[in-house]
């Protein structure tokens, strides 16, 4: 085998090497939700609060009953 063979075969071994893709995918997945959260926090922190604030008068509603 000559030099170059060896280099060719060695750059497609590398190029078809997949053990590292799903923390890749995985951790691309996670850098866009906390951008989506950051991007819309103020959003999510009032949607959040009027769950939470419907739901404790839900709670409170059925116990008097």
């Amino acid at each position: 085998m000559t030099k170059i063979s060896v280099v060719n075969k060695g750059i497609q071994n590398f190029w078809s090497d997949e053990d590292g893709l799903g923390t890749l995918e995985i951790l691309l997945i996670v850098a866009v939700l906390v951008i989506v959260a950051i991007a819309f926090r103020k959003w999510i922190m009032k949607w959040v609060l009027e769950l939470f604030n419907a739901t404790g008068t839900e709670v409170t509603t059925d116990q008097g009953k």
